[in-house]
């Protein structure tokens, strides 16, 4: 079961605060606060996440087939993804955490726990 960009969407507007906005070159995307956690990828079959340095770096080394970076997102706290080969459990948990790091304190509270 693949989770593709309408998949990301539907689960990221389950979390708390999140609205679609706007996003690069006419698209729009989930946002928190303003801020994106997932866009569309210029290619059909990928996003962009939002994620920690580390995490890209671990996302890359133990999924290539599914992380990966071009230059232009090297050093930058976004890492692509290709949903045809994306575990659905991993991508809802990345997605959780890209939102977590950018919301308030209210909203973490709303959604109950620690960070995914």
């Amino acid at each position: 079961m693949s989770f593709g960009w309408d998949e990301a969407v539907a689960f990221a507007l389950t979390l708390p605060g999140v609205t679609i906005g706007a996003g690069a070159k006419g698209t729009t995307s989930p946002q928190i606060r303003g801020q994106q956690i997932v866009s569309q990828g210029r290619d059909s079959g990928t996003f962009v996440l939002r994620a920690t340095r580390e995490e890209i770096e671990i996302l890359k080394e133990t999924d290539p087939a599914c992380f990966w970076q071009t230059p232009q997102y090297e050093g930058w706290p976004t890492v692509l993804v290709r949903t045809e080969t994306a575990d659905p459990d991993r991508l809802k948990v990345l997605i959780e955490r890209a939102w977590w790091d950018r919301a308030t304190k209210a909203q973490r509270a709303a959604r109950g726990g620690d960070r995914p």
